[in-house]
């Protein structure tokens, strides 16, 4: 049996009298690279920042090792563990790009200045950042600025990464260079929850594709059932609009 991460059981967030989520249920293993797609406005980025805890869920439970995380045991511990790569960047504008990957792991994970610049280094290196280390974030392409998001994000040694809609803010030509480094993290093992509009990479690169929409799965499995015989109507039309 794989290692499980993480189990969404049950999950349901209403704001107000409307209920954003209904009894979502998922597991995440070590490894795993799972989608979720569906049309905008079904829920996905609000799923996202329930997981994380940007969002407290109304109900149900977040299992991370077994243990329940909703109930405000180890929040803080939770939370460096699951790393969050935002559609919007997320960067402090007023820090270089090195300073930017180095801030939280001397804030959250009390490292020293030496060991945050040696660990944000090996990772603006691997998405390719290294030569703007001293660039500020308005001098870089929305591009690069996602790929800075990503190397901060990995140099607090996370468990799993959360995408939310990583390339949707980005120009045609730009994307690609995203997808590039998150693919070579799957291909490295990195286990990914990534909220995406991109079909390809969900076909392609993950190993388990969620489909959702008004707030609920409608269906979950492998991408080849997924995109190549979906079960449920709903998911035969979204797929005939965005392919």
């Amino acid at each position: 049996m794989q290692d499980r991460i993480l189990e969404i059981k049950h999950l349901s967030k209403s704001f107000g009298s409307h209920e954003v989520l209904k009894d979502i249920d998922f597991t995440v293993n070590t490894g795993d690279v799972t989608s979720i797609i569906g049309a905008s406005g079904s829920g996905k980025s609000t799923l996202l920042r329930c997981v994380n805890l940007l969002e407290t869920p109304t109900s149900g439970e977040i299992l991370y090792h077994g243990e329940d995380v909703t109930k405000g045991v180890n929040q803080n511990s939770y939370r460096a563990k699951v790393g969050m790569v935002f559609q919007s960047f997320n960067l402090f504008n007023n820090m270089s790009v090195l300073k930017n990957c180095m801030v939280g792991q001397q804030k959250v994970l009390k490292r020293s200045a030496d060991e945050a610049e040696a660990e944000a280094l090996k990772y603006l290196e691997k998405v390719g950042m290294k030569p703007y280390i001293n660039a500020k974030p308005r001098q870089i392409s929305g591009g690069q600025k996602q790929r800075v998001a990503i190397a901060r994000a990995l140099a607090m040694s996370p468990e799993i990464l959360l995408f939310d809609e990583p390339t949707s803010a980005l120009d045609p030509e730009m994307v690609g260079e995203v997808l590039a480094v998150m693919r070579s993290l799957a291909e490295e093992g990195m286990t990914m929850l990534v909220v995406t509009h991109e079909m390809a990479f969900a076909r392609d690169v993950s190993n388990h594709v969620v489909f959702m929409a008004d707030g609920v799965i409608l269906e979950q499995g492998v991408p080849a059932d997924i995109f190549s015989n979906p079960k449920e109507q709903r998911t035969r039309e979204f797929l005939a609009r965005v392919l």
